[in-house]
């Protein structure tokens, strides 16, 4: 008789071995995974080794040639973190129902905001913590759509974003903002120029280096006319093309001032060109956020507000 397999039967020690996949898989390997799970090597070659046993499948190719996922290891992969995650959901749905300040919390940001003086999140984060110790923050940074897409999936609690055309499957409320200048790096031709002897017009002639994403970016550099040269996903690339000296480039003044006091980057037509950009948090409408969602949300605007 042909043994049961993972796919008939779930349990804690297939959910901690899928755990453990999905790490080596993020890491990129047995070694680079190690630190993260706190295991050596040849125990999670083993619990590797057991997975495939239970599901019947090759799930990667590691030895000397390095690691690598199987075809089937990249499906399994996808359902894993699909399954991790609504084992969190559940988790967290007791918890609500137990009254706990407990389990995760998920939030993604769209591009740095440590520099920002007007952005509170590390504030906030530190009330939070203090309110809800037991429960484990996790930050990352993501594509303003991705975010979207993500809090209205479910797989982030709360997001981070320039308010930009929202989604009706959205709240929206707002936490800070930013100002955005144009720049240039101090080997571009118009570094050593004087603002009074430029015009929007002439700028229109030079390489410009502007966000792919939906944005504010997107759409005031289309409004300017500006012939879109370079394209990045975040500011600090961005920060990266106009440092090269071949690019004009939109940032966030507060990013852009380390490199403006080093003398690598200034400001063009500062009285002409600028925007200004304003965050918001977001979180899906229904299902409502969780109680620990909740209390993240508030204690971020209590935060933004007091510092306002």
């Amino acid at each position: 008789m042909r043994h049961k397999t993972l796919a008939t039967r779930i349990g804690d020690t297939d959910i901690r071995l899928l755990r453990v996949f999905k790490t080596v898989a993020e890491s990129g390997g047995i070694t680079a995974a190690e630190i993260e799970l706190n295991i050596g090597k040849s125990t999670i070659s083993k619990h590797l080794s057991d997975l495939e046993l239970r599901l019947d499948l090759k799930l990667c190719n590691r030895g000397p040639s390095g690691f690598s996922l199987t075809e089937d290891g990249e499906k399994v992969l996808t359902a894993a973190e699909d399954l991790l995650i609504s084992v969190s959901h559940f988790r967290t749905e007791v918890n609500e129902i137990k009254q706990q300040m407990a389990g995760s919390i998920r939030v993604a940001l769209f591009d740095q905001c440590a520099t920002n003086p007007e952005a509170q999140l590390a504030g906030a984060i530190h009330s939070f913590n203090e309110a809800a110790p037991a429960v484990q923050i996790e930050l990352s940074l993501e594509r303003p759509n991705v975010i979207e897409t993500m809090v209205i999936g479910g797989q982030l609690d709360l997001g981070i974003i320039a308010l930009h055309r929202p989604s009706a499957s959205l709240h929206y409320a707002p936490l800070y903002g930013e100002n955005m200048y144009l720049y240039c790096g101090q080997e571009h031709p118009l570094f050593d120029r004087a603002s009074e002897d430029l015009s929007v017009q002439e700028l229109r002639a030079f390489s410009y280096a502007g966000l792919n994403v939906n944005s504010p970016n997107l759409i005031f550099g289309q409004q300017l006319g500006f012939r879109r040269a370079a394209k990045v996903q975040n500011e600090q690339a961005l920060a990266i093309l106009i440092l090269s000296g071949r690019f004009l480039g939109f940032l966030p003044d507060h990013l852009a001032q380390e490199f403006v006091d080093q003398g690598l980057m200034k400001q063009v037509l500062p009285q002409e060109i600028k925007y200004r950009t304003r965050f918001a948090a977001v979180a899906r409408k229904q299902p409502a956020p969780t109680r620990v969602a909740k209390l993240f949300l508030e204690t971020l605007l209590k935060v933004h507000s007091q510092a306002h």
